[in-house]
């Protein structure tokens, strides 16, 4: 009989191979495995109690905090379906996400309660929001919304047994970056999630490393998978959560705990260049995993330098690849390639026509592995053109050498990495050009030493217009998440078109390459 990979047995028998021990700490205090197990048990049975049956959406949209890892195990011991957003997401957003998906609850922590009430208020299917830290008098804000109830009144619940699910239905359902209706939802089953955590952990683990200290949103596909690979440890480890990323409390808690890991992506690298790094003792450290962007090396030399025990180890993958596909091995690492595809991972280089090209030569990244999504959710159109042919197309680009290391060198698509989240131009584009004295919006990345990239936008206003680039860039603060609203907004005669009337962007970041 075939082992299954089912996530909730999977949590099962890691806490059977590996017995009680001290398994989480976050905010001064320690968690031990069986407690975490039993509150997971009961939650199961307390979203039973609400309604939740094998296959319903339960999004979940939390700050850092035990109860993300508790609901995650919940969730999929009820047989449902975790739909995790970023805690930076606005009401519009998740209102999306909440239709799209059809979910039936949410789960969230007491500072997002406001936005989760204004997203969900006229969203029929979801009938229950549940708090970790709820507010006084919830259900006076809730008016005729959803029904409001404390984390602790599903953790009040029975144990139920575990539902047992196909290795092929959907554990998570991962929504890309949007606010406007086009945001995909990435289905991934128990079989990606497990598989890729598995081959992720044996080309990673080393013996005796055990201490991670995790300052990535669980709710990223990256800080999702980095918790999933922690289910395949052979040996106990503590996982040191920070509620979201501070430099300073960084280093501290790196210290303290001795931490001998870290997953970053390279903006919080770059910030971290911005803290006394040789006035503390980091000589525990020895891994530091960067992904979900590209890592300048001079950040990573500048890193290194002032941390002399660590090593940065570059992975790469994508949401639809369950996060991840090369890895870099811990002692075989090359200068500016993102790593080797993990075990059961094949990468091809494609030319436009899809053709298979020759070591060295760059074309598009393109996949074939167990990891690999079942489709975008209700998007059958767009997962038969990125699925085409039996491979994933990534839309990077990239080459492999004669070791089988893998270098991405450009992206085909237009999407813009600022600080590890996804950033979509249109999505930009439409905010702007709801204002009422814009006529015309472009949108595109500029190189950042910190973030990666930077959100520019163009736009030509409409006669008689009073507003000025930083109105514009105000405005777009209102209506889009932190990590997406353009910092820069130039104001030009004309937004440069294609001759068939498109946006050309090749212009676009011509310009943005000359100073304002």
């Amino acid at each position: 009989m075939a082992e299954s990979h089912n996530l909730a047995l999977l949590a099962e028998s890691t806490q059977d191979r590996l017995g009680d021990h001290d398994a989480l700490v976050f905010e001064e205090r320690t968690f031990r495995s069986a407690e975490l197990a039993e509150r997971a048990r009961r939650v199961a049975g307390g979203l039973a109690e609400l309604g939740v049956t094998p296959g319903d959406r339960v999004v979940v949209v939390m700050a850092n905090c035990p109860e993300v890892l508790v609901t995650y195990n919940a969730v999929w011991r009820a047989g449902a379906v975790v739909t995790p957003v970023v805690f930076l997401v606005t009401p519009a957003e998740l209102h999306h996400i909440l239709v799209d998906s059809g979910a039936v609850v949410v789960v969230t922590t007491g500072e997002l309660l406001a936005t989760v009430l204004d997203a969900a208020h006229d969203v029929g299917a979801v009938r229950h929001v549940v708090v970790a830290g709820l507010p006084a008098a919830p259900n006076d804000a809730a008016g005729a919304g959803p029904r409001v109830l404390d984390f602790s009144d599903l953790e009040r619940a029975a144990e139920r047994p575990r539902v047992e699910r196909d290795d092929r239905q959907l554990a998570a359902l991962m929504y890309t970056g949007g606010t406007t209706g086009r945001a995909k939802g990435v289905a991934l089953s128990h079989d990606n999630l497990w598989a890729c955590a598995r081959s992720s952990w044996e080309t990673s683990y080393v013996p005796g490393l055990t201490r991670i200290l995790v300052p990535l949103p669980l709710s990223h596909a990256y800080g999702m998978i980095v918790t999933v690979v922690g289910m395949h440890a052979v040996e106990p480890g503590l996982s040191i959560v920070q509620r979201w990323f501070n430099p300073g409390e960084w280093v501290s808690l790196a210290q303290r705990w001795r931490a001998q890991r870290s997953a970053l992506v390279p903006a919080m690298v770059q910030m971290l260049l911005g803290e006394p790094l040789e006035n503390a003792d980091l000589s525990s450290l020895i891994y530091v995993s960067s992904g979900a962007a590209p890592l300048s090396m001079d950040v990573l030399r500048e890193f290194e330098r002032r941390v002399p025990s660590a090593e940065i180890l570059e992975g790469y993958g994508c949401t639809e690849t369950s996060a991840v596909i090369s890895s870099t091995p811990p002692g075989r690492r090359k200068l500016g390639s993102v790593g080797v595809p993990i075990a059961g991972c094949v990468v091809q280089i494609v030319d436009d026509d899809d053709a298979a090209l020759a070591v060295g030569e760059d074309g598009e990244i393109c996949v074939r592995s167990p990891f690999v999504m079942a489709g975008y959710w209700n998007a059958a159109e767009e997962t038969a053109t990125v699925l085409r042919g039996g491979w994933l197309h990534t839309g990077d680009i990239g080459h492999l050498d004669s070791d089988g290391y893998l270098y991405v060198v450009d992206r085909k698509k237009d999407l813009i990495l600022r600080g590890g989240f996804n950033v979509f131009p249109r999505d930009v584009e439409d905010v702007l050009l709801s204002h009422p004295q814009v006529a015309m919006a472009g949108v595109v990345g500029r190189p950042d030493p910190r973030l990666g990239e930077e959100v520019v936008a163009f736009v030509s206003l409409r006669p008689g217009a009073t507003v000025d680039a930083g109105d514009l860039v105000a405005f777009a603060r209102t209506h889009l998440a932190s990590t997406k609203y353009p910092r820069e907004i130039r104001v030009v005669d004309s937004v440069p078109l294609t001759s068939v009337g498109k946006l050309d962007r090749k212009a676009l970041r011509q310009l943005v390459a000359v100073p304002c």
